[in-house]
């Protein structure tokens, strides 16, 4: 029986075992054959409460279990994704629209990110304060309890356990909602895992669910923090939820991710840096490079070149032949992709390439004689559309790039490096690559943007993660009882 066989999880949650869900069950469609692939359970509600009462239940002794066996948990994760990444890697190229390069990205990261969490488990919890009294004075870092994670469709298998991971490393038990669109990637394949890594059972639930699940599971009073990444607008009501139960809610969301072509930047690398922060994935990133921000001299063969690469780059079905850009996850966003694009024309921009499609396969598309307000260049399009704008000189194209509520991603491509970093210190965002384009992660490093973007960089890296999932607890020890006037 491999990882992933059907018969094991199918129609079924991940919580105290595989479990029928509550809410029933719903189909597992491959977004590019339109075929059926599987059958997820659905969890509502009451499935969410009777996963966190557990989890609450479970963490007690978890938390009490030494730094070496949880290490030893993640450690043997980070293995099981690395031997079963064939089999998690053909659901994700099947069931969300990857590329297998983009699949293999995803698998080896997990298993990255199982190795830092297990590295986690030993880190520094704690530090001595100077204390005016005759006292020891510590502040020590404890696991918060139980961690809600919400993760989309894009990035399924990353995008969760990055949170998940950390979490459990640090002694807290996890709630887990993926994108029901992308659950056996995002969620199914980390339950068998951690299944087979010997996790003790009531730790980890993975419940597949729409947004009644997902508001349950934020506002859960077992629920001390939530780990959010989506949309914006998503976002924004997570956070107001999470805050009327006075608990944290860390919260990466969307962007509009500038590039920035300076003039002495060499054209060829530029071009082939633009092309790939916008396709890849289809242009499903929060990093894509959603604004092509081109100096004056160059911009018209920016365009040229982007265009022809754009031409000849192959669309289909990944799981049958290859190509370098596969589907978009549903016809509710191609149809949002195409809306934007055609605006964009019908408001002066010229179609350069792409602006087609056939089913859920949207060409790659290049706009040129791009205005500010044009709506694909100034929203969030989460396609594979290129706008580009030309600029003339540095104080023009520091404004236009932070003319936006984002704040992700940016890159600046020149040859003069600290032109380059000034001109990145007067543009906010949370990531800044100099000489790359703006989609980069990696499992050591602080993820998080500004602004519409997020609440900052709480993913990723050994401080973000710490912070993000234990509470700070003063304590203080002395060897007497403290006399008092009365």
């Amino acid at each position: 029986m491999t990882l992933l066989d059907t018969a094991t999880w199918q129609g079924m949650l991940y919580s105290d075992g595989w479990v029928a869900a509550t809410g029933g069950s719903r189909a597992v469609c491959s977004p590019a054959s339109r075929e059926e692939i599987g059958q997820i359970g659905v969890a509502n509600a009451d499935d969410v409460a009777r996963a966190c009462a557990r989890a609450a239940e479970a963490q007690r002794g978890w938390a009490a279990t030494s730094y070496l066996e949880r290490a030893a948990v993640l450690r043997r994760a980070g293995q099981l994704f690395t031997q079963h990444a064939a089999a998690i890697g053909d659901w994700l190229v099947r069931e969300a629209g990857s590329i297998p390069p983009k699949a293999g990205v995803e698998t080896d990261t997990a298993a990255q990110e199982c190795y830092e969490a297990a590295a986690l488990a030993s880190q520094p919890l704690g530090e001595i304060i100077p204390s005016a009294q005759p006292r020891l004075s510590l502040a020590r870092r404890l696991p918060v309890g139980v961690v809600g994670v919400i993760a989309p469709f894009n990035f399924p298998l990353v995008l969760a356990i990055r949170s998940v991971a950390p979490a459990l490393a640090l002694g807290n038990a996890v709630v887990l909602k993926p994108d029901a669109r992308t659950a056996v990637s995002g969620g199914v394949s980390i339950g068998r895992i951690f299944e087979e890594a010997g996790l003790p059972e009531g730790l980890l639930h993975v419940l597949p669910g729409e947004v009644d699940a997902g508001e349950a599971l934020v506002a859960d009073p077992h629920v001390r923090v939530v780990s959010f990444t989506g949309s914006t607008a998503a976002g924004r009501r997570v956070g107001a939820v999470a805050a009327r139960h006075l608990k944290r809610a860390h919260l990466e969301l969307g962007g509009n991710s500038a590039l920035i072509v300076l003039d002495d930047a060499d054209l060829g690398l530029a071009v082939s840096a633009g092309a790939w922060g916008s396709f890849l994935h289809q242009g499903q990133i929060c990093m894509t490079t959603g604004r092509h921000l081109v100096h004056e001299s160059l911009a018209e063969k920016y365009v040229e070149q982007l265009a022809e690469k754009a031409d000849h780059l192959p669309v289909g079905d990944p799981a049958k032949e290859q190509v370098a850009l596969g589907p978009v996850i549903d016809e509710r966003q191609r149809d949002k992709i195409h809306s934007l694009v055609r605006a964009s024309v019908d408001g002066g921009a010229r179609l350069a390439a792409g602006g087609t499609y056939e089913g859920l396969f949207y060409r790659p598309t290049v706009l040129a004689d791009v205005a500010p307000d044009s709506p694909a260049y100034a929203q969030e399009v989460f396609g594979p559309v290129a706008p580009v704008i030309a600029f003339s000189d540095l104080d023009e194209v520091a404004a236009l790039a932070g003319q936006t509520e984002y704040g992700l991603s940016l890159g600046i491509l020149s040859r003069d490096v600290m032109k380059a970093m000034a001109l990145a210190e007067r543009i906010p965002s949370g990531i800044v690559h100099i000489n790359d384009q703006t989609v980069s992660d990696e499992a050591v490093a602080p993820f998080g943007g500004v602004r519409a973007s997020g609440t900052g960089s709480r993913f990723g890296g050994a401080a973000a993660n710490i912070e993000a999932f234990t509470e700070t607890q003063w304590l203080t020890v002395q060897g007497e009882i403290t006399r008092y006037p009365f």
